[in-house]
């Protein structure tokens, strides 16, 4: 591994962590540089714009709306050798929210993959797309004695990646994307042909 690689490497693992620990905190100002200006976030409930997504994002914030996030490993594919590198980097995560369910005070965790499509464009590594992997979630009742009915018709019409994290986010009012990728499946599979485009220099 040269030098420049490794540099390249440990920027992308930086502007990961800082996706995370901005958008949490709220730090919107520092969060918008993570992004390059034609960025997109894809989510269950919200897929747009990286500004766009700022903005839902903070009047969420505003109403109480509690997602975090938790990362882990990190692997990335790197094309370099040109002025415009690009990278594919997938990250180990879980997603945590927090929301009233059926009259309940619950905590959803679901676990996946960030799938990011990275450019350097100018000397700066920035994210062009994020596309996150739903592998498995779970609900469970802030207080453990509470009695927690769901609606299993509607459960078990979202994928079984994130169908409880999709109940939740429905449940106070967001429409929630149906056919997000999952562990398996042709959704995950067009994801990993996509990432090999770019990585060969194509378009999104």
């Amino acid at each position: 591994m040269t030098d420049m690689e490794q540099a390249d490497r440990l920027l992308i693992r930086d502007t990961i962590e800082n996706w995370a620990l901005w958008r949490d905190a709220g730090d919107w100002e520092r969060f918008r540089t993570v992004w390059h200006d034609d960025g997109r976030m894809m989510a269950t409930w919200f897929q747009g714009t990286a500004d766009e997504f700022i903005r839902v994002s903070r009047e969420g914030w505003a109403r109480g709306v509690s997602i975090l996030h938790f990362l882990g490993g990190t692997t990335i594919d790197l094309a370099a050798g040109h002025p415009d590198a690009r990278a594919i980097a997938q990250t180990k995560m879980t997603i945590s929210q927090r929301g009233d369910v059926e009259g309940v005070r619950c905590d959803v965790v679901c676990t996946g993959r960030f799938y990011d499509f990275f450019e350097k464009r100018a000397g700066r590594w920035g994210v062009v797309l994020r596309q996150p992997i739903y592998e498995k979630d779970r609900i469970d009742p802030v207080e453990p004695t509470a009695v927690l009915k769901l609606d299993r018709e509607l459960l078990e019409g979202f994928p079984e990646g994130y169908r409880h994290l999709a109940y939740l986010q429905t449940r106070i009012g967001y429409t929630v994307k149906r056919d997000m990728p999952g562990l398996k499946g042709p959704e995950v599979e067009a994801l990993y042909a996509r990432g090999r485009a770019w990585l060969a220099g194509g378009g999104l």
